[in-house]
C-alpha cells in the first residue's frame, strides 16, 4: 500500500535544529547542508500517491533551463491553480533536485493539494548575471500560461512562489514592472519564503560575495535591483513567511517587505514567522505532519486566487 501518512519530524531531528538554530550564522552552508541531508532522510516517507511527475522539460537551451510538472491525478482536471517554485542558492548554486527528495517535497505537497505544480531552473551567477534568473522565470511562466489548459491550469490563477535566492528572483518579476509583460505580471499571487529580497553587500551578510557575482559589486545600483525598492499599490497578493533563525538579515529583509507592501496597499500582507525553524527547514519541512506553513499557503492560494 502506498503511504498515504506525512511523516512526524522526530524529537531527534527538532532536538538537532534547537541546537543549531541559534548558531546558525556562525555557518550557514555548513547548517544548510546538514539540514538538507536529515529532511531529506525523512522526506523518503513522505507520501508522492497520487501525484503524476512529467521531468526535465526543457525551456531554453541551457541545461538549468529546464523544469519538472507534478499534476494531481484526481479531482477535477481543469481550472485548477498553477504554482512555479523557485528554489534558492546564493545566487550562484542550488539545483531543482537539491536531492532526490529537496525541492521536489514542495510540489509533491501541492499536488496532494489539488494544485498543479513546475519545480523550475534557472542559470545561475556568475555566468548568468542580473537580471537574467528573473527572465528565465518569465520564461517559466509564459510557458505554464500558453500550456494551461493542457495542464488544466486555470491562467488567471497562477502563482510564483521562491526561497532564499529564489525569492529574490520571484520578487524580481512581481515587484519590478521592468521584469514584466507591457500587460503587467499576470498572476494571482506571489509567496516569499525566506526571500533575499533585498540586494546586499552587508558585512553581516555571509553571502555577499555571491550576491555581488549576480547584482554586481557597484552597491550604488543595488537599491534599485532589489525587488523590496518596487513595491507599489498594483503589486500582486503577496504572501510572506521566514523562520526564527535564518541567514543574516534575511528575516529583515521579509519584515521590510510585508511593511512596504501594507504601506503602499493600506492593508497588511499575510505573514508567517516560524518558531524553532530556520532556513532551510522552513522549506524542508513541506510534505511532513508539520504544515502550519503549507496550509497556511493554501488558504493563501484559495483567497487569492
Amino acid at each position: 500500500m502506498p503511504n498515504l501518512t506525512p511523516p512526524e519530524i522526530p524529537a531527534e531531528l527538532r532536538a538537532l535544529m534547537a541546537e543549531i538554530g541559534p548558531k546558525w550564522a556562525t555557518d550557514t552552508k555548513g547548517h544548510i547542508k546538514l539540514m538538507i541531508d536529515e529532511f531529506s532522510k525523512l522526506l523518503k516517507h513522505a507520501p508522492k500517491h497520487g501525484v503524476d511527475v512529467e521531468t526535465n522539460i526543457a525551456y531554453g537551451p541551457h541545461e538549468r533551463q529546464a523544469f519538472d510538472v507534478y499534476r494531481p491525478q484526481s479531482g477535477p482536471q481543469t481550472g485548477r491553480p498553477g504554482l512555479i517554485f523557485v528554489h534558492g542558492g546564493a545566487f550562484t548554486e542550488g539545483r531543482r533536485d537539491r536531492t532526490s527528495e529537496i525541492y521536489a517535497n514542495v510540489l509533491y505537497y501541492f499536488a496532494r493539494h489539488g494544485i498543479v505544480g513546475i519545480n523550475a531552473g534557472y542559470r545561475l551567477a556568475p555566468e548568468a548575471r542580473y537580471p537574467e534568473a528573473t527572465r528565465d522565470i518569465a520564461k517559466v511562466l509564459t510557458w505554464m500560461r500558453a500550456n494551461a489548459k493542457e495542464l488544466g491550469v486555470d491562467a488567471d490563477r497562477i502563482f510564483l512562489m521562491g526561497h532564499s535566492a529564489g525569492g529574490a528572483h520571484v520578487g524580481s518579476y512581481a515587484f519590478d514592472r521592468r521584469h514584466q509583460a507591457d500587460n503587467g505580471h499576470g498572476l494571482a499571487g506571489v509567496l516569499i519564503i525566506s526571500g533575499r529580497v533585498r540586494a546586499d553587500g552587508h558585512a553581516h551578510n555571509p553571502n555577499a560575495l555571491r550576491v555581488a557575482e549576480y547584482y554586481g559589486h557597484d552597491a550604488t545600483v543595488h537599491e534599485d535591483v532589489s525587488p523590496v525598492s518596487h513595491v507599489d499599490t498594483d503589486s500582486p497578493p503577496t504572501f510572506i513567511a521566514c523562520a526564527e533563525f535564518e541567514n543574516p538579515l534575511i528575516d529583515v529583509y521579509c519584515f521590510e517587505l510585508a511593511y512596504k507592501l501594507a504601506a503602499a496597499k493600506r492593508k497588511a500582507p499575510p505573514f508567517m514567522w516560524l518558531k524553532d525553524h530556520n532556513h532551510t527547514s522552513i522549506i524542508g519541512q513541506f510534505n511532513t505532519a508539520d504544515d502550519a506553513l503549507g496550509r497556511a499557503c493554501l488558504e493563501f492560494i484559495r483567497t487569492a486566487g
